[in-house]
């Protein structure tokens, strides 16, 4: 007989537990199936969040388009043609004015650039046989005092003047014409 209440023993807890790891599971699967709840709630409220940014997005794109399309009523191509068109004329007026202004007048209109600029050769020529006959060579100086310089102008072919012009006395013109220079550059 003891050994039948053993087995009864072993039973009963065998039995129970059985029951107690069934409970387990149950309560393992109910933790289970509430997580996946958590996980679907936690996926469904991320769909709402990027629906409502979706829709946000769309609105505000609608939004911009409307007042695109507003914008381009008030103007239209052959205004914006116009007005171009309006600024190129009054370019164009405005330098036919400065060119008027420009264009020389009175007694500076009527000389001729290739004589003036024939004239200043003549001139610089001049000088510079002027410079040159008043130099002498280092052996003139041991052999001979200084001479006059010959009353009839001397003409120096064009290969024996120097490349860069003979530097010039400042005369009171000169300072003059520099200090009008320097005060129209302020």
């Amino acid at each position: 007989m003891k050994r039948f209440k053993n087995i009864t023993i072993f039973f009963y807890w065998a039995s129970s537990a059985i029951q107690c790891l069934k409970r387990k599971r149950l309560y393992e699967q109910q933790i289970e199936q509430l997580g996946n709840f958590q996980l679907r709630i936690h996926d469904q409220m991320i769909l709402l969040e990027s629906a409502k940014a979706t829709t946000e997005t769309v609105d505000a794109l609608r939004t911009g388009a409307s007042a695109m399309k507003a914008m381009h009523k008030a103007t239209n191509i052959d205004d914006v043609d116009k007005t171009m068109d309006e600024i190129n004329e009054q370019t164009e007026n405005m330098k036919q004015i400065q060119d008027a202004l420009a264009a020389p007048m009175g007694l500076g209109a009527d000389f001729d650039e290739d004589e003036l600029e024939a004239e200043l050769e003549e001139l610089e020529g001049a000088e510079l046989e002027e410079q040159l006959l008043q130099q002498p060579t280092t052996t003139e100086q041991h052999q001979q005092p200084t001479t006059t310089a010959p009353a009839a102008p001397v003409h120096v072919p064009a290969a024996r003047q120097p490349t860069r012009p003979a530097p010039k006395q400042n005369t009171a013109e000169d300072d003059e014409l520099a200090a009008l220079q320097a005060e129209l550059a302020l």
